[in-house]
């Protein structure tokens, strides 16, 4: 068998971005700048490097971009007064509170308070209702809305294919099956999620013809627990050390990709697959909401 092609994120985002010019454009016209707000608490490193990208994408699209750093010790109500604010705020479109949070802040209660209408990252109930029952106003999670593009644009048939889910969080594993369950492009397929209480997992991945693994843990999925011919999505980005790189520490992904890419017939590479679709998508997701502003 070939090896694997290779399923390559960096050019998709690459011409997604270029896709969304005229957009953004047209609502220039009219007087409207997009803008994207994103909120950081503490210094976290990769949080950190996470949201410098993310501003970076938003200059290089012509997108306003704000970022509001807070220190590690913010009380809550300091936080939900800077979100409250934010709302307020016509020239802020989208927001984005990075996670993970202080341990003196309430996840939830932050998210909650992040108004709807600007809930880029997916995470209000509303909009997670929303994406479920497959309202196009609702804003889809990026990593997900980015899997479901790369899908699309890979040329991978979802229709009536076996997808396997591994990992059932809220950022990733639930809303994905939510999208691909749905009646359209990159949908209409048959899912089964797996979580650290399934058995036998292998038996299960076996059984996939595209299988999105996304659980954070490196190398996890290994060659034998891969159907041959299976298209391989990764989403895992995890670092490992490695005395050899110059950093000492290297990304991983939940997928063994030496070993996969000689049974799966397409596959993503960490880095460079799934990660860049993930800010691409909030951009797309920022001129959705300044849209759907102007409506």
């Amino acid at each position: 068998m070939s090896p694997a092609k290779l399923i390559d994120g960096t050019e998709i985002s690459r011409q997604m971005r270029s896709e969304l010019a005229p957009a953004i454009a047209a609502l220039k016209a009219k007087g409207v700048n997009p803008g994207l707000a994103v909120v950081l608490v503490g210094e976290n490193p990769a949080s950190q490097v996470y949201v410098r990208m993310k501003g970076k994408a938003c200059e290089e699209a012509g997108i306003y971009s704000e970022t509001v750093l807070l220190p590690d010790d913010t009380p809550e109500a300091r936080l939900l007064a800077e979100i409250d604010r934010l709302n307020a705020d016509p020239r802020i479109h989208g927001i984005l509170v990075q996670l993970p949070l202080p341990k003196q802040i309430e996840e939830h209660r932050v998210l909650l308070r992040v108004a709807p209408a600007k809930d880029v990252d997916g995470f209000h109930p509303e909009n997670v209702g929303k994406v479920v029952l497959g309202d196009p106003t609702g804003f889809r999670p990026a990593t997900p809305f980015g899997v479901q593009q790369l899908l699309i644009r890979s040329g991978v048939e979802t229709k009536g294919a076996h997808v396997v889910i591994v990992g059932r969080s809220n950022l990733v594993g639930r809303p994905m099956a939510a999208l691909l369950l749905q009646d359209g492009p990159g949908g209409n397929a048959t899912v089964t999620t797996c979580h650290s209480r399934t058995r036998d997992i292998g038996s299960v991945t076996r059984q996939a013809d595209i299988l999105i693994v996304a659980m954070g843990k490196p190398r996890f999925i290994t060659a034998d627990m891969i159907r041959p011919g299976a298209v391989v999505i990764d989403v895992g980005t995890t670092r490992v050390d490695d005395p050899k790189s110059e950093k000492g520490f290297r990304l991983s992904g939940d997928v063994d990709f030496d070993g996969a890419k000689g049974v799966a017939s397409a596959i993503t590479p960490v880095p460079g697959g799934v990660g860049p679709m993930t800010i691409t998508m909030l951009l797309y997701n920022t001129v959705q909401a300044a849209k759907q502003w102007t409506a």
